[in-house]
C-alpha cells in the first residue's frame, strides 16, 4: 500500500482544488495507494460530501494552522507545529506516510525538507528541477532552478547526477544526455563556475555528458538535463513562463506553446533529500494536484530514493 500525504490547505485555491484533484485522481488510480489528506477536516469533510467517493482510499488528519505564503518559513514551522506542512513532515519523518506534497509556502517546504528528513548521504546540496517541454514534444529537466543560487562545481556536477536519475526512471528518457548551460558550445567558454564544471562532468561516468548547451538549446532536444547554478535556471524558468503567458493573452492557440502551461505537470520533486517531497505553484489546480500525487506514486514505485542513495554510495 503506497501512502500519500497530501497539504489540503497549500495553495490559493485550497483546500477545493485539491479535493477535486483527489477526486481525480482516484478516477484511474490503482486500488492499492492511500491518501492522507492534511488540513481544516470541517472544510475538507464538507467539500468531499459533495462527491461518492469511497472512505476507505483516504484518510483525514487534522491541522489547526496553515502556514501562509508571506510567512517566514524557518520561524513559522517552528512556531506552527499543528500547521499541515509542519504535520505532513512529522508523519514523513515518522515513516507514516511515504511521501509528502504542498503546494504550500515554498521556503517551508524546503525548510521541512532539509532538516526534517534530511539530504541522502554524500549529496552536498538537494536540489529541484524544472520541466521544459521541447519542440519535438518530449520534457527536459532544468536544474538547478532556484534553491541554491550560488553553487560550486561539485554541487553542478551532482544536479547532474540527480537530474539524470530523475530524468530516467520519471520522464522515461534512457540514457538521458546531460548537457552544461553556456554561453558557448567550446569546452573552456563561460565564467569561472562553468569552466570548473566542464571537466567535472566530462569525467562522470554516472551520466552521459553531451558538452555545453546554449540559451538556444533549451526548448531543442540537445540534452535531456540541463544544468546550471539556480539564479541562471530561475531566470530560464521565469521566461519560459512568461511566454506562455504572453500567448494566452494574445489568444494564440499553438500545440507547442499550450504545453508551456506548467500546471500540466504538477510539481517538481526536491532531489537529494531522504524521502519524496513535491512541491506545487501556489495556483496549483485540479490537474496539478493530480499529477503532483502520479508523480509521488512514480517515485515510490520506481525506487527512485533508493536508487539515488545507491549511486551517491559509489562517490568517495
Amino acid at each position: 500500500m503506497i501512502r500519500i500525504g497530501l497539504d489540503m490547505m497549500g495553495g490559493d485555491f485550497a483546500p477545493y482544488e485539491a479535493v477535486k484533484g483527489v477526486l481525480a485522481f482516484f478516477e484511474s488510480a490503482p486500488q492499492d495507494t492511500h491518501l492522507i489528506l492534511i488540513g481544516d477536516e470541517p472544510q475538507i469533510a464538507k467539500y468531499l460530501s459533495e462527491y461518492s467517493l469511497s472512505p476507505s482510499l483516504y484518510s483525514i488528519i487534522h491541522a489547526s494552522q496553515v502556514i501562509e505564503m508571506h510567512e517566514h518559513p524557518t520561524k513559522a514551522l517552528k512556531e506552527k507545529q499543528d500547521s499541515s506542512i509542519a504535520i505532513g513532515f512529522h508523519l514523513l519523518a515518522t515513516e507514516k506516510i511515504d511521501a509528502f506534497i504542498s503546494a504550500g509556502n515554498t521556503g517551508a517546504m524546503m525548510v521541512g525538507s532539509l532538516f526534517s528528513i534530511k539530504a541522502i548521504p554524500g549529496v552536498l546540496r538537494p536540489t529541484i528541477g524544472a520541466y521544459i517541454p521541447r519542440e519535438d514534444g518530449s520534457l527536459g529537466l532544468l536544474v538547478d532552478v532556484g534553491l541554491n543560487a550560488d553553487c560550486k562545481a561539485e554541487n553542478l556536477n551532482q544536479f547532474a547526477i540527480l537530474g539524470s536519475l530523475f530524468a530516467e526512471y520519471i520522464l522515461n528518457i534512457n540514457n538521458p544526455k546531460v548537457g552544461l548551460v553556456n554561453i558557448g558550445e567550446e569546452e573552456g567558454k563561460g565564467n569561472l563556475l562553468a569552466q570548473a564544471t566542464y571537466p567535472l562532468l566530462k569525467e562522470n561516468n554516472q551520466i552521459h555528458f553531451v558538452g555545453n548547451i546554449e540559451g538556444r538549446d533549451i526548448l531543442l532536444n540537445k540534452a535531456d538535463v540541463m544544468v546550471c547554478e539556480g539564479f541562471t535556471g530561475n531566470v530560464l524558468l521565469k521566461m519560459a513562463e512568461s511566454v506562455h503567458d504572453i500567448v494566452k493573452r494574445r489568444n494564440i492557440d499553438d500545440e507547442h506553446f499550450n504545453r508551456f502551461n506548467f500546471e500540466a505537470y504538477g510539481g517538481v520533486p526536491v532531489l537529494g533529500v531522504s524521502k519524496p517531497v513535491i512541491i506545487g505553484h501556489g495556483i496549483s489546480s485540479s490537474v496539478a494536484f493530480k499529477n503532483m500525487i502520479n508523480i509521488a506514486c512514480k517515485m515510490i514505485e520506481t525506487k527512485l530514493t533508493e536508487k539515488i542513495i545507491t549511486s551517491f554510495s559509489t562517490i568517495s
